[in-house]
């Protein structure tokens, strides 16, 4: 499996609503909608998102890619691809 996802900076969305990041990013050639529930940067960062959702992901976006890469294993032909805290090694 290849390890590069290629996340587009421009669409990264903080939905406070669903408790999560939504973005579109580009793995393999195909393009993958992602949503990255607060639970994963609560556990990379240690403390709950509230108004940094954005600034906890782009600080943790190794870890994160990781876990997406992680997910897109599970699920991959999901039309959104869920990233929760069981997709961190």
């Amino acid at each position: 499996m290849a390890n590069s996802l290629e996340i587009d900076q421009s669409s990264i969305v903080d939905n406070d609503v669903e408790k999560q990041i939504e973005f579109t990013g580009e793995f393999d050639s195909d393009e993958y909608e992602f949503a990255v529930k607060y639970a994963v940067l609560k556990e990379l960062s240690g403390d709950e998102p509230e108004d940094d959702a954005i600034e906890l992901f782009n600080r943790f976006n190794d870890d994160i890619v990781d876990a997406c890469l992680a997910a897109i294993e599970r699920k991959p032909s999901a039309t959104v691809v869920i990233v929760d805290e069981n997709d961190l090694e």
